[in-house]
């Protein structure tokens, strides 16, 4: 990233100052404002986050708020209720307190002398989420958001449930993280002496987030509330929705440019769970600049060219080797005017009892193929949230390929170039009333590399929506039709498809209570893949410029960042242990303060026993100034028996030396066909 120092406004920071809310709750917000914004009002640019805006995200606010703010714009950065240094408690994510509150702050903002009363939101992730999920309630101030690596749908596609499954590697975890950041105290730097008194609250009254998690098993009023794919007409302002490939939160752009009504830009490019200017996979773009002709256009009423470029700009990505780290993903931008786009068609492929993949079948094919999936496929799937790290990517799939039922097609005469969703269709029998089943998109190239770029779970019972889950009729046919994660790929000369199916993929998965027998009736069945033409339009798109972004934070680090994922297979008792190592380092910023986080996520399954399937999250965090120093500690277990799961969470904290609070919650909740 290129580090500016140039720019058209001087800037002051506000490093805390509070928004008082209706209700007395006072928020901590940071200020980057033009000098002369009082004199002469600008338009505002608002993040709104739990991850404290001192420590957790301070580092990525300085590339860009400072930025923004320099180019003739108001920032602000929000620390939610419950977090940081603001008052009060965070009891879930998306709550309707958390809309209320955003909607609050943008009121205040417009309040300001130094506002014209424009706003915009941006945010990746959390942000991008409540930046879809305010715009819906059309608070007025409001007038244009980005959002970035986010979702318009919480129950099919966020880290609690995926196509009906319970997403063992993330509903957990993600609690987990969410229960350490949530015990965090403030600063008593800010808040003073009462820093004690709402840290030991926090502590005691910030519940488990996964409780209520595992007790919506189905798409109920629960997850309908913040999706925004409820009604995309409740949003009529602006939106520029952004995604990356490497990341979990890819599939709401596609549906945010058919479903909202109103002006609207996608962009996609290689990147995983970060921003595009700063992301890896490469390459990485000059997207604050991006943002600016967003901003300058809808909120300064500049006409900047934005809205006269295509909608959709996309990295076709281009064949790979199987790595677990690509530091760049080759390939080029292309770009659709609407979406969706009438050039691209689907190219349906048959299943055939040979294991085939076919676009031309000859005679009919009513034969059956059967799988049984061993309890430890799916250990080379790697992650499901993907942050770029080493060891994020899965490597070669000829293992799991092998442990799937595999379907393979003839080798391309000539290169296909696929953009969108593909879409398993499936006639099956199974053997037991639950069942499930994973999906995965190979990319094989001539001497055998198996890489995987798209995959998908889907829930049996399901099969009639997911607020209408049915059980399963063993031995009854049936037919269902699903998506796989969306995908730009061009498959080379040469390079074959290879779609594998399997009834178990762990730890994304959680099992089935009882294992089971899958039949595949192939004539019946098939592969569809969205099919783009070339276009010749894509060699003229407007490129983009290099990444940058202001001067870096001047911290240090007093213990480096690393990441590991260490696997463990005991051939005697069949036992698969897999555990997933996060340490964000000690981090010591320039006002004296240590940061420090550790996170380990352990997954263990039995060959042949489902109900052995274990998932342990742990996370630890110390803050410290001087004689300041606090500790925490927690412990999330989850488990399940045939009827029920089986929740434990553990959080002890520490002041100094002395231990000053111990909590364990327990929860057992019915498996609903699940």
């Amino acid at each position: 990233m290129n580090r500016k120092t140039e720019f058209p406004h001087k800037i002051r920071e506000v490093e805390n100052t509070w928004l008082t809310l209706a209700d007395g709750t006072r928020l901590a917000a940071r200020l980057w404002l033009p000098l002369d914004a009082e004199q002469n009002p600008v338009p505002a640019l608002l993040e709104y986050l739990p991850y404290r805006k001192n420590d957790g995200t301070a580092v990525r606010d300085a590339d860009r708020h400072p930025y923004l703010a320099a180019h003739g714009y108001a920032c602000i950065r929000v620390d939610m209720r419950g977090n940081g240094d603001s008052d009060g408690l965070m009891r879930d994510e998306y709550l309707p307190q958390e809309l209320s509150d955003g909607c609050e702050v943008l009121r205040w903002i417009a309040a300001q002398p130094w506002c014209d009363g424009n706003i915009g939101m941006f945010g990746k992730s959390w942000g991008g989420f409540n930046g879809l999920q305010i715009a819906a309630l059309r608070p007025p101030e409001l007038k244009a958001i980005i959002t970035i690596c986010s979702t318009d749908d919480r129950y099919a596609d966020d880290v609690h449930y995926m196509g009906g499954c319970v997403l063992g590697s993330e509903m957990l975890s993600w609690a987990s993280y969410m229960l350490a950041y949530n015990a965090k105290p403030p600063d008593p730097r800010f808040v003073g002496d009462k820093w004690r008194e709402m840290w030991l609250n926090r502590l005691e009254n910030t519940p488990p987030f996964v409780e209520e998690w595992l007790s919506h098993q189905q798409r109920d009023a629960f997850w309908q509330h913040g999706s925004v794919c409820e009604n995309y007409g409740d949003i009529e302002i602006p939106v520029y929705a952004v995604g990356g490939w490497a990341d979990g939160y890819t599939n709401a752009v596609f549906r945010l440019l058919a479903g909202l009504p109103g002006p609207r830009k996608g962009l996609i490019g290689p990147w995983a769970h970060n921003f595009p200017e700063d992301s890896s996979p490469g390459p990485s773009i000059g997207f604050l600049q991006e943002s600016l002709r967003w901003w300058d256009y809808w909120l300064k009423g500049i006409d900047t060219g934005i809205m006269d470029e295509p909608m959709f700009r996309i990295w076709l990505q281009e064949s790979q080797p199987p790595q677990i780290d690509y530091r760049e993903w080759p390939g080029r931008w292309v770009a659709e005017p609407g979406w969706p786009s009438p050039t691209i068609q689907p190219q349906t492929y048959h299943l055939t009892t040979t294991q085939s993949l076919t676009s031309n079948l000859q005679s009919p094919d009513d034969g059956q193929l059967t799988v049984s999936s061993l309890q430890t496929t799916g250990v080379d799937s790697a992650r499901w949230l993907f942050f770029g790290a080493p060891g994020d990517f899965p490597p070669d799939q000829r293992a799991e390929n092998g442990r799937s039922l595999s379907f393979t097609s003839d080798p391309m005469t000539e290169p296909m170039e696929i953009v969108g969703f593909p879409e398993v269709t499936l006639c099956f029998t199974v053997d037991q009333p639950q069942a499930v089943v994973a999906a995965w998109l190979c990319d094989v190239a001539p001497t055998g590399e198996s890489t995987r770029i798209s995959w998908g779970l889907f829930n049996l019972t399901h099969r009639s929506g997911h607020a209408q889950p049915e059980p399963l009729e063993p031995g009854k046919e049936y037919s269902v039709t699903f998506p796989l994660n969306a995908l730009a790929h061009q498959l080379p000369v040469g390079h074959c498809w290879r779609l594998s199916l399997s009834t178990t993929y762990w730890p994304h998965l959680w099992p089935s209570p009882r294992p089971v027998l899958l039949t595949v009736h192939t004539g019946k069945s098939g592969l569809a893949l969205p099919q783009r033409p070339v276009r010749a339009e894509d060699e003229d798109l407007r490129p983009f410029g290099p990444a940058e972004g202001s001067l870096p934070l001047p911290i240090t680090m007093l213990r480096p960042s690393g990441n590991q994922r260490l696997l463990r297979q005991d051939a005697m008792t069949q036992r698969l242990e897999v555990d997933v190592i996060t340490d964000a380092g000690r981090i010591l910023f320039p006002d004296g303060l240590e940061y420090d986080n550790t996170a380990r996520d352990s997954y263990a399954i039995t060959e042949g026993d489902p109900l052995s399937a274990t998932a342990v999250c742990v996370r630890t965090a110390e803050l410290k100034r001087g004689d300041w120093e606090v500790r925490l500690a927690t412990h999330s277990e989850m488990t399940a028996d045939a009827t029920h799961f089986h929740l434990r969470n553990k959080m002890e904290a520490w002041e100094g030396k002395t231990a000053v609070f111990a909590k364990e919650y327990r929860k057992s909740i019915p498996r609903d066909l699940v």
